[in-house]
């Protein structure tokens, strides 16, 4: 499935409907009264959150969405039927902006939340309405108010317990893979993931949400590589898996580019839970490794596990510590 993370659509609530100017006819009743009745209520435009759904992609293409009409009023003092609401479903974790994009309107931040964000227009009033002690026959009616419409954003930040981070080629998505059931684009060049790729890790009965969040250089922050689009994403995760390939020359240099990176876009985000992995200890030898982990600790001074995907070293020790970490 292709993944959007941001569409701007036009909504618009249904307009109410007339209210009927009508009078009773019937066979030796002369003045039979006025028997209009109201319009019926324009349908709303409501956004439903559903946990099912990962992409924004179906606001692509289609962006214009309309309630229906209310129906106008009728003799018999029948009021028109009311406008069908017209229900647009966006995945958890979507938030809706006015369109300025900037001030927040709602966050879905649970399944099968709704919220009504244009409020169909009033029905109008029929004749009956207007009776009175001193005009019995009233010709008078309303038509039905207008139906709200605007233009929106709707942003997705993805909701997941784990956020996966590191420069690109760390082995993000094979980490996905191997931990999850997530068939993420697999390559040895940068940049394979070019968008959030979500997995389920089940452990002890429960399910621990991975998020791969596309590789991030020096720079991520004003836009450079893939930008900063994807840097949100990561605001929702509860712990950060940061995964560094230990083959590089520094990897402290690598560590310290993505934190400051994180830094920059938010500072909040540096207090969040992390643990820090060295992936692809199969293409070094032994001294090398000691020599790197040694140099790291003592300028970085983190706790930090080492693993190959490619051998399983150390493999189901770091599903171990996810687990606690999420627990």
């Amino acid at each position: 499935m292709k993944f959007l993370d941001q569409a701007k659509i036009y909504i618009k609530a249904g307009n109410g409907g007339s209210g009927s100017a009508s009078f009773r006819r019937e066979k030796y009743i002369e003045f039979g009264g006025p028997d209009g009745g109201d319009g019926g209520d324009g349908g709303s435009v409501i956004v439903k959150s559903e946990r099912n759904l990962n992409t924004l992609i179906d606001y692509r293409y289609k962006q214009h969405f309309k309630a229906e009409v209310g129906k106008s009023g009728s003799k018999k003092n029948k009021t028109g039927a009311g406008g069908k609401d017209l229900i647009l479903k966006v995945p958890v974790g979507t938030q809706i902006y006015e369109e300025d994009n900037n001030t927040l309107i709602f966050d879905f931040t649970k399944n099968n939340e709704k919220f009504i964000v244009a409020t169909g227009g009033k029905g109008g009033l029929g004749n009956t309405r207007f009776k009175s002690s001193t005009n019995r026959a009233p010709r008078i009616k309303t038509n039905g108010k207008k139906g709200e419409e605007f233009w929106i954003w709707l942003q997705l930040k993805v909701i997941a317990d784990v956020g996966i981070i590191g420069l690109p080629n760390a082995g993000k998505s094979s980490f996905l893979s191997k931990c999850t059931r997530a068939k993420p684009k697999i390559a040895s060049y940068p940049f394979t993931t070019i968008n959030p790729n979500l997995g389920v890790l089940n452990m002890n009965h429960k399910e621990i949400i991975l998020a791969d969040i596309p590789g991030l250089i020096e720079g991520s922050h004003k836009g450079v590589g893939l930008g900063d689009k994807f840097l949100r994403h990561i605001e929702r995760c509860k712990t950060l898996i940061h995964l560094i390939d230990i083959s590089e020359k520094d990897i402290f240099d690598n560590y310290l580019k993505i934190r400051n990176e994180l830094s920059k876009y938010d500072k909040k985000i540096l207090k969040k839970k992390e643990i820090v992995i060295f992936n692809k200890s199969d293409l070094i030898n032994m001294n090398d490794i000691k020599k790197k982990l040694d140099n790291f600790k003592k300028r970085a001074k983190k706790d930090f596990e080492i693993i190959s995907l490619m051998s399983n070293q150390n493999f189901e020790k770091v599903k171990k510590i996810i687990y606690k970490k999420c627990t």
